[in-house]
């Protein structure tokens, strides 16, 4: 158990796979509304690994409930489907993550809440105070102070037979046009045909 660690022993579990070649972490916690980090590293083991691998794949990393609207197109998982397997394996990672808090509010009017986010990630090799490099994966959060919020409202009756008579008009306009420039066409064939245009 690493200092990190204590007082979140209920909640931990570690099972080694693949004989020590990788590793997958799923979970879920809790953060508090301030700025913070979580991190994967071995720097609190007491025996450091002889060759640490830090390239990894982020499948899914979502704050609060997952929104599955059909029209908000928002951050929800920017980081989901990131890959750094390709990356120096003794890198450390650090992702900045920007939180947005978000609220949707459907026709009905309930609300749901979550959260999306923007990041920014920086990779680079990190010595400790022996000399030795020991890489680690960072997420550096911040919660924004604004709030986003999407409403789903159904469209005025007005809204639509305006549109109608938008699409309506236009349509005449365009006839028009046409009309008046195959009547024009017309006309001059006609003067050229009796020699009126040189």
């Amino acid at each position: 158990m690493g200092r990190h660690e204590v007082g979140h022993i209920d909640n931990s579990m570690k099972i080694p796979l693949n004989n020590g070649a990788g590793c997958r972490f799923e979970g879920q916690f809790s953060i508090n509304k301030v700025p913070g980090n979580f991190h994967v590293s071995t720097h609190s083991a007491t025996a450091q690994p002889q060759n640490p691998d830090m390239t990894h794949t982020i499948h899914k990393l979502s704050f609060g409930d997952t929104l599955q609207v059909q029209n908000v197109h928002g951050a929800f998982n920017a980081l989901g489907g990131a890959d750094r397997l390709t990356s120096n394996p003794l890198a450390s990672h650090d992702y900045i993550l920007k939180i947005v808090p978000t609220v949707y509010e459907d026709k009905s009017g309930k609300q749901r809440y979550s959260y999306q986010y923007t990041v920014a990630n920086k990779e680079y090799v990190a010595y400790s105070h022996t000399g030795r490099i020991i890489p680690a994966i960072w997420f550096r959060y911040d919660l924004s102070p604004i709030t986003v919020k999407y409403t789903e409202r159904r469209q005025p009756l007005y809204r639509f037979i305006t549109t109608i008579c938008a699409i309506i008009g236009g349509t005449f306009t365009v006839a028009g046009i046409l009309d008046s420039c195959i009547f024009t066409a017309s006309e001059a064939w006609k003067k050229i045909q009796l020699g009126k245009i040189h």
